[in-house]
């Protein structure tokens, strides 16, 4: 198995002239199924397309986007698995030190907003060739949005980069469709055929859907929530209709439809394409890839996700329809695993978006979409939710008999409420006797039912009852495993009041949660829309959003109160609620009073020495 090529040297060795695209992508280069650009780059290879690699470029100049020369039929951007400002900035909007997906996890190699910087030196390098975009960044920022790191309503990506076409959510069928189009010449009347695709029009279709235009969302946060919730309520590939966006004076954006997601018979396919499962030999030197070290003995099993949480981008990705690999694939692909050289026998990982789920959340989705207004899993389960983890635990049994594996865990994300609503309890006891490494993480995120209903998450009472279930089951199987219970603070709906009943259920629990993850308003997110609007836009109703940087430690303080680091920020908290009654000595209190610093006097019997 070769990587593809990476250098001129590479493309006249393969007896090219030319190849038909230059694939820009703004991390390394790993040819392993968890990152986009390698699975997008296989696809095309298999369809007959010569492609050539163009990962993390200098992009000061245009100079390095000539590597290849002009390609026969354009170029292809995408910032990589993670957006670039999200990789670049933390919450506080503080620079980052490192980059898990560049080379030896140097930060800084690509630039902020890479897409439009790429596509831009792309421009100068070959005016007037075919650029198409995709990928997350390029997906999450295609209407006008709100932007956390400028603080403002941007437009439309495609419009900041000049793209001829930009590609939304899982790309493989998009990809293809796309580069024939431009294969065949561009035609103008097909670009209306293309599903899971934006592109740019002088006058707005007579069947599309018109979206509250560029100056009402960037003046009018009103406006914004109308737009957004109408842009979320068609990301559907059944029923979603064709939505437009006037970005200015003179060009409207109009979304196609999503694409269907792949059938289990074409993902198994996709995963089946000649992956090195690699790093390029070019990074050795620089200590490889770290993020490939994450994922290296991993199985991506499933994809897209109806848990719908409010500030996961997932359901503006991929899509609430969720579809997974055969058992016969992952089978495959693990015994692959056991092959590989640096295998110690565990499998670290069968999971995806949310690990336990196998199959569309029910019948009708498949035939009429995913309910427009109803949840599956919030607030309640749907009276028609499938719950069955019968697939997935056969799935498992085959993994853990593979000659040569001593452990397969499930480290991505559980839905516990999914978990509770099963009436079997054959999964969770073979993940406690089995599949858990002595801590299970699960997602909470709260306590507070108001919190709780802004994030799209259960009760509070149906996480007590699965830790109830979890520790009853674990004493039973005579382990001692944990549960981690993850935690967010300053979420769209949470006051200082809320914070504390949060910090009050950690102290009642024992938890003592070492890291906290602030709210991040990242793009295309149901919860930056409340961020930026104050208004949930799925009622318009208001909603409270903690913004002062001092207000948001205090709600991250009280999270972590044991810490002594935090206790002036925790009593503060704490008098400003007016809850005093948790400073001081009892057991039930958070802090303890201020110490008051003793100053000894000339009465104290003691000489006082003065310093010069």
């Amino acid at each position: 198995m070769d990587f593809l090529p990476v250098s001129q040297a590479d493309v006249a060795a393969r007896g090219w002239d030319a190849p038909d695209f230059v694939y820009v992508v703004g991390e390394a280069y790993v040819d392993h199924p968890s990152f986009g650009h390698a699975i997008i780059s296989r696809v095309l290879e298999n369809a007959g397309y010569r492609v050539a690699m163009l990962c993390l470029p200098p992009y000061h100049s245009a100079e390095a986007f000539k590597r290849f020369g002009r390609p026969k039929l354009g170029f292809l951007v995408t910032s990589g698995v993670i957006d670039s400002m999200v990789n670049h900035y933390t919450v506080a909007k503080k620079r980052r030190h490192t980059d898990a997906y560049a080379p030896g996890g140097q930060a800084g190699l690509r630039p902020d907003r890479a897409v439009t910087v790429y596509c831009n030196r792309i421009h100068e390098a070959y005016p007037g060739t075919p650029v198409l975009i995709g990928g997350l960044e390029a997906s999450l920022r295609r209407f006008s949005h709100y932007d956390y790191w400028d603080d403002k309503v941007r437009r439309s990506v495609l419009v900041d980069s000049a793209a001829t076409l930009l590609m939304y959510g899982m790309g493989e069928r998009s990809i293809l469709e796309c580069c024939d189009w431009v294969r065949r010449g561009q035609p103008a009347q097909e670009l209306a055929s293309l599903r899971g695709v934006c592109y740019m029009a002088k006058e707005p279709p007579s069947d599309a859907v018109l979206v509250p235009d560029h100056a009402q969302v960037a003046s009018d946060k009103r406006a914004y929530a109308r737009a957004f919730a109408l842009e979320y309520e068609e990301q559907d590939p059944v029923r979603g209709r064709r939505l437009c966006q006037k970005q200015d004076d003179k060009r409207y954006l109009v979304q196609n439809p999503p694409a269907m997601p792949l059938s289990r018979e074409e993902l198994d396919a996709v995963y089946a394409l000649p992956y090195t499962r690699r790093a390029h030999p070019m990074y050795d030197a620089e200590g490889g890839v770290p993020a490939l070290s994450e994922v290296r003995f991993s199985l991506s099993a499933v994809r897209g996700c109806f848990g719908a949480c409010s500030f996961c981008a997932l359901t503006f990705h991929q899509g609430r329809i969720v579809t997974s690999r055969s058992e016969d694939s992952l089978v495959a692909e693990a015994k692959a695993l056991t092959r590989l050289e640096d295998f110690k026998g565990y499998i670290h990982d069968v999971g995806g978006p949310t690990a336990n789920f196998r199959a569309p959340a029910c019948d009708r989705q498949l035939r009429e979409g995913a309910c427009r207004k109803r949840q599956c899993l919030y607030p309640t389960p749907c009276p028609h939710l499938k719950v069955s983890h019968e697939e997935l635990c056969r799935l498992l049994a085959r993994l853990r008999a593979l000659p040569g594996v001593k452990k397969v865990f499930i480290r991505s994300g559980i839905r516990f409420d999914y978990l509770m609503a099963d009436s079997s309890d054959a999964f969770l006891r073979d993940l406690c006797r089995y599949h858990v490494s002595g801590q299970l993480k699960v997602a909470p995120e709260h306590i507070s039912p108001a919190v709780l209903c802004r994030m799209g998450k259960p009760p509070r009472e149906v996480y007590d009852a699965f830790v109830r279930k979890y520790e009853s089951l674990n004493r039973r199987l005579g382990l001692k495993q944990y549960l981690v219970p993850y935690l967010m603070s300053s979420h769209p709906g949470s006051t200082l009041s809320d914070a504390v009943a949060l910090a009050e259920y950690l102290r009642d629990t024992g938890h003592q949660p070492q890291q906290v993850q602030d709210f991040y308003p990242t793009p295309g997110t149901l919860s930056t829309c409340m961020y930026h609007t104050g208004l949930d836009p799925r009622d318009m109703s208001p909603v409270y959003v903690p913004k002062s940087p001092h207000e948001k430690a205090m709600q991250r303080a009280l999270l972590q109160y044991r810490n002594p680091a935090n206790h002036d920020l925790v009593r503060e908290a704490l008098q400003r609620c007016g809850r005093g009654d948790l400073i001081g000595y009892g057991p039930k209190c958070l802090v303890r009073p201020r110490q008051e610093t003793k100053r000894r006097g000339p009465s104290s019997g003691r000489a006082q020495r003065r310093k010069p």
